[in-house]
């Protein structure tokens, strides 16, 4: 293509004079879900500054702005995952089965809200959680039944927890030597982004300085013991799900790899050791090209940091891999079978942007967790992208567009503005702690709520094409209050089936490993293997770390 720069800007200037002289103007607001300005038309003039080895690049090859794979779905199509958990062990390993039966290739654990908050499922302030939002699992018990009759060294487990994370890990890990499972062939993730907490999702438990000792105590254990695991998947989507841009999303998130690297570097672990077992999770909001433009600069700016200030020499070390999930915060419990449709999108543009895996919500879990029915629509969703639309035939279709590439270099330019922003204030760590990305957060939230009050943004069913008197009529999974008092009871059992004196002895090594700054992990799979519970092993830390308390953001 001959680009002439003088005869383009004639010829732009000259059409634009024709269309607004026509008259043909919606009225609207015309700006990107994160209200971002998006121009009428976009020219080889928005790009002309692009040099395409240095900034766009071929697949597999630095700066992996068209993907981290040189031959992407062509060689292998993403890992189809379903966020699944809910009741019981029992009601969730049956949810499994189900799941990989009808052609998913990953689990991925959704664990309840006491889990999650490092509380026994007989915890007082557990009362009425146990089980609702996720899976219950207080004890190595509870994770035995999770996955029964699945070999833990055939599949790829993903599990979303964070502040007991550790525990949780070694829960897996003691599964796996039950089974029989070597750890070197055990494959998954573990979020464990604490600092993430901090900023959106707010389940933590000990302040951010041990929480991130702990953090890097799983680096040094999981690259040496458990080879083919990520020991974090540091994670954009809960900043996303409370209220961010995506320009926020990127910004965060890649701030909060880049402290994780940090710490890791501290602690004289070898960088190309480490970071290549560091995963990332993104959401997948409604706006198609801006969502696609942000996973393209987050693998950009991943590479060249990594390399030109981290010193990284292994390629594997620039390459960001990533999950993504469908966004939560954009599904309605008005119309929800809108849903399906808001979620195919989103799904799309995961796989566009050339995500690794990929988890499609179902259309019911603004009203509650996902049905069977629900499930299987969203995961066919992957399956009919992956095998009828064609987009899986070429890699990174979109290349060269003149305004995705506009998109991208903007995204990546307004996550470099936040970088400075941070480094001012000493790092990561200091800026949560000054409540910096959480101010930046709410005001976002709050620009959307009034773009949406004032039907700048459309939500179908929500605030235009509303429809009256509407009536629910998809089925809705409800979870039994006989589930606590089940997980109460078994509970109960371990309790009084173990060695009182033995649980003593480790509780005690595992308060003098916290003490002594020693790494924590071969303690608390001694705890583990003793079934001392997930609350018990989570209170002794505390006694030695203290409890965050988040000082109030204004």
């Amino acid at each position: 293509m001959i680009y002439d720069e003088k005869r383009m800007n004639t010829e732009k200037k000259k059409w634009e004079h024709n269309v607004r002289s026509a008259g043909r103007m919606r009225e609207a607001v015309f700006t990107t879900v994160s209200g971002a300005p998006v121009e009428m038309l976009y020219t080889p003039d928005d790009i002309a500054h692009l040099d395409f080895v240095r900034d766009i690049g071929y697949p597999g090859e630095f700066p992996y702005a068209r993907g981290i794979h040189p031959t992407m779905y062509r060689g292998r199509l993403w890992t189809m995952r379903q966020f699944a958990g809910f009741g019981t062990p029992e009601d969730t390993n049956k949810r499994y089965h189900y799941l990989l039966d009808h052609g998913q290739t990953g689990l991925s654990v959704a664990f309840d809200l006491p889990t999650l908050m490092g509380r026994d499922a007989d915890d007082p302030l557990s009362v009425g959680e146990v089980g609702i939002c996720g899976v219950a699992v207080s004890s190595l018990a509870d994770m035995e039944i999770l996955f029964r009759e699945i070999n833990l060294g055939e599949i790829s487990t993903s599990m979303t927890i964070n502040a007991p994370a550790l525990m949780v890990m070694c829960f897996y890990l003691a599964v796996a030597e039950k089974q029989g499972v070597d750890f070197t062939r055990l494959r998954g993730t573990i979020q464990a982004d604490i600092l993430k907490e901090y900023i959106a999702q707010k389940e933590w438990i000990y302040p951010p300085v041990p929480s991130m000792k702990l953090i890097i105590d799983m680096f040094e254990y999981m690259n040496r013991e458990v080879p083919q695991w990520n020991p974090i998947s540091v994670s954009g989507y809960h900043i996303r799900e409370a209220g961010s841009t995506a320009a926020q999303e990127l910004a965060f998130t890649l701030a909060d790899g880049f402290a994780y690297v940090e710490a890791g570097i501290e602690r004289g672990l070898d960088v190309d050791e480490f970071v290549p077992r560091i995963s990332f999770f993104f959401n997948a909001h409604m706006d198609f090209f801006e969502e696609i433009a942000k996973y393209r600069a987050a693998r950009r700016i991943w590479a060249r940091k990594l390399r030109e200030k981290y010193g990284a020499k292994n390629p594997r070390s620039w390459m960001l891999r990533f999950h993504t999930q469908t966004a939560g915060c954009s599904l309605t419990a008005q119309q929800p079978e809108n849903n399906i449709v808001r979620t195919a999108f989103e799904a799309l543009s995961g796989v566009l942007g050339g995500t690794q895996s990929l988890h499609t919500n179902s259309m019911d879990e603004t009203l509650a967790l996902p049905s069977e029915k629900a499930v299987r629509i969203a995961l066919r969703t992957q399956q009919i992208i992956a095998h009828e639309t064609g987009v899986t035939n070429t890699i990174d279709p979109l290349a060269g567009s003149y305004y995705l590439e506009t998109l991208t270099n903007r995204l990546e330019s307004e996550a470099e503005t936040y970088f400075e922003r941070i480094e001012a204030l000493g790092g990561m760590i200091p800026a949560i702690e000054a409540g910096f990305p959480q101010r930046e957060i709410a005001d976002a939230a709050y620009r959307y709520q009034r773009e949406l009050d004032r039907k700048e943004k459309i939500i179908v069913g929500v605030n235009d094409f509303v429809q009256e008197d509407e009536k629910i009529e998809i089925p809705i999974l409800e979870i039994s209050p006989e589930v606590e008092k089940k997980q109460k009871q078994r509970l109960a059992e371990v309790r009084h089936s173990r060695n009182r004196e033995d649980v003593n002895a480790k509780i005690n090594a595992l308060k003098i490993a916290a003490a002594d700054g020693t790494n924590v992990i071969p303690s608390l799979l001694a705890c583990t293997r003793a079934y001392v519970t997930l609350g018990e092993m989570c209170h002794a830390l505390a006694e030695v770390y203290g409890v965050y308390e988040e000082p109030a953001v204004f």
